[in-house]
C-alpha cells in the first residue's frame, strides 16, 4: 500500500477555534521567509492560499478589513478586479492551467473560511485535477511547495504590474 504524507495539512484539519486576530490582516506583517504574499498593490494584495485547492491557488485580499463586496470603495473594487486579471495572467505563465475557478464566498453558508475579511479566490485548474483522492481519500496532492510557488510567482507579478520585484 502506498502512503501520501501531507503534514502541512495537519494544522488545518485539526484546528479548533481559530487563532485570535485576522489571518489576512496579519499576513503582510510576517517575515519574508514565512510570507505567502506575492504582490502588494495600493488597496489590496495577492497571497497564496495556505491550504490550497490546487497548486497556485491565489487570493486577492483588500487591505481594509471588510466582509462584503458592498463595503469596498470603487477604487478597491477596481483594483481587486485588476489584480484578479493579473492572477490569471501570472498563473497562465507560471503553470499553464487548462482553466480557472474565480469566486468570492460571502458568509459561512457560502463556504467562507474567513468570514469577516473579504477575499477573492483564483484557482488554476487542469483537466483531471479533481480525482478520486479528494473525494475518497479526503486528501489533495499538490506537486509544488508553497514557498516554491511564491518564488516563481513574485517576479511574474512584478513584471505584469511594472513594479519592482519584492524580496525573495
Amino acid at each position: 500500500m502506498d502512503h501520501l504524507w501531507s503534514p502541512w495539512r495537519f494544522g488545518y484539519v485539526t484546528k479548533g477555534e481559530p487563532p485570535p486576530g485576522c489571518v489576512f490582516c496579519q499576513a503582510r506583517d510576517l517575515p519574508d521567509a514565512e510570507s505567502l504574499v506575492v504582490f502588494e498593490g495600493a488597496t489590496c494584495y495577492i497571497i497564496l492560499n495556505r491550504y490550497p485547492y490546487t497548486s497556485g491557488h491565489l487570493m486577492v485580499v483588500p487591505n481594509r478589513h471588510v466582509a462584503a463586496l458592498s463595503a469596498l470603495t470603487r477604487d478597491e473594487m477596481n483594483e481587486v478586479g485588476r489584480r484578479a486579471q493579473e492572477c490569471e495572467m501570472a498563473l497562465t505563465e507560471a503553470c499553464q492551467p487548462h482553466g480557472f475557478n474565480v469566486g468570492v464566498n460571502l458568509g459561512a453558508p457560502a463556504g467562507a473560511g474567513v468570514r469577516d475579511h473579504l477575499h477573492l479566490h483564483v484557482v488554476p485548474r487542469w483537466t483531471g485535477d479533481a480525482n478520486f483522492m479528494t473525494v475518497v481519500g479526503d486528501t489533495r496532492v499538490l506537486p509544488e511547495e508553497l514557498g516554491t510557488s511564491a518564488a516563481r510567482l513574485r517576479p511574474i507579478f512584478a513584471k505584469i504590474s511594472g513594479a519592482s520585484a519584492p524580496k525573495p
